[in-house]
């Protein structure tokens, strides 16, 4: 929410753990890499800092760099009075902290850390960009800053994923370009997905959703798109594959089986 001082003040609706301490129980629990979100939105640069020293600490050595959207109730973003507006500023501030360089030049004794920065791309073109050339652009500078991968918005139909990646080295970009797929999983999606992540929904997908006589059906429909999705994009020899899971694996757990 906004102050009348024009700052914004975070307002805590519930609790839990926060994103670096859901990612060290991950690590510690099953020894495994993970990936924590780390977003301008309502942080200071001092703040994310803060975050990025005990992510270090923790041996927590990749993050993926977002600008994040705007508040709830917002219909542009607004950064933190002493934040990033984009996250091509977060990516820089990453670097500088790898070459042991911090916000507080003051600091005795900074120890260089050592992060592998991911960044978002987006094959229908970020909702703000004016257009797919800007988009890529926009992307091209968070790449040129220092980010050694691109994990993509999610998508529907490989076409688009297949001429992004070609956009994108056209551009000069040649960092790894990661596919994320989403498997459908309600009808209600159907006007959900396109209006909060801008993306184009295939005809045949929507068709098929549109005859199930309940979301239990839409799930085995989504998840036999995924798998022909996946099947596909492996063939293509893609990096490797991400899947947005929105909290419930499931079905994700039966893609996988089916695709390695």
């Amino acid at each position: 929410m906004e102050r009348e001082d024009g700052l914004l003040e975070r307002r805590v609706v519930r609790k839990r753990p926060g994103t670096v301490g859901i990612s060290a129980a991950i690590m510690s629990r099953y020894g495994i890499e993970v990936v924590p979100h780390l977003i301008c939105g309502g942080l200071s640069k001092y703040d994310l800092e803060n975050l990025l020293i005990e992510m270090n600490f923790l041996g927590i050595h990749n993050v993926l760099a977002l600008r994040g959207d705007g508040l709830k109730g917002e219909s542009i973003f607004t950064p933190h009075a002493e934040g990033y507006s984009y996250a091509v500023e977060l990516i820089r501030h990453i670097k500088s902290m790898n070459r042991g360089e911090y916000v507080d030049c003051d600091i005795e004794n900074c120890q260089p850390t050592d992060f592998s920065i991911g960044v978002a791309g987006y094959p229908e073109k970020h909702a703000q960009a004016p257009n797919k050339a800007t988009d890529i652009a926009y992307l091209k500078a968070k790449v040129d800053a220092g980010a050694e991968y691109v994990v993509t918005q999610m998508f529907f139909d490989n076409a688009r994923y297949f001429e992004f990646v070609a956009d994108c080295r056209a551009a000069g970009i040649d960092v790894p370009i990661v596919p994320g797929l989403k498997p459908f999983s309600t009808k209600r999606q159907l006007s959900l997905l396109p209006q909060t992540f801008h993306v184009d929904l295939p005809e045949d997908l929507v068709r098929a959703v549109e005859t199930c006589k309940s979301n239990s059906e839409v799930r085995e429909v989504g998840i036999e798109w995924a798998v022909m999705q996946s099947k596909e994009l492996k063939a293509a020899g893609v990096p490797v594959l991400h899947y947005y899971t929105m909290g419930k694996s499931d079905n994700v757990e039966r893609i996988a089986k089916k695709v390695f």
